[in-house]
């Protein structure tokens, strides 16, 4: 594979990725998005778990875990949403130079 070949992969790998980020972008300025994840289970859910955690009914080692692992799941969730949306940054960044590199390439061949 010469060098215009790997950076034609390279773009094409990084619009798939442009895409998922442009599908997030439509998904968080949705107000059912907004009302059910942003508020509903980043804040309200987050805020539930955290209060759970500390009330006396719930302080067996079974009951702790769960409230501990459903914490973690919201913040791993979080941050998946942050990386598809990093990474998407990324790509737009990285076509605009493979796009510029490409056309140094040809240009030279000619």
């Amino acid at each position: 594979m010469n060098e215009i070949e790997q950076i034609e992969v390279s773009i094409d790998s990084a619009r798939k990725d442009v895409v998922k980020m442009e599908s997030l972008l439509r998904l968080i300025s949705n107000k059912d998005f907004q009302g059910l994840i942003d508020t509903g289970y980043f804040v309200d859910e987050a805020s539930r778990l955290v209060i759970l955690r500390a009330d006396p009914a719930m302080q067996s080692d079974s009951l702790q875990k769960t409230i501990d692992d459903g914490i973690t799941a919201v913040g791993h969730f979080r941050q998946y949403l942050n990386t598809v949306m990093q990474i998407g940054r990324m790509a737009e960044q990285g076509i605009k130079e493979d796009e510029e590199t490409r056309q140094e390439l040809l240009a030279e061949e000619l």
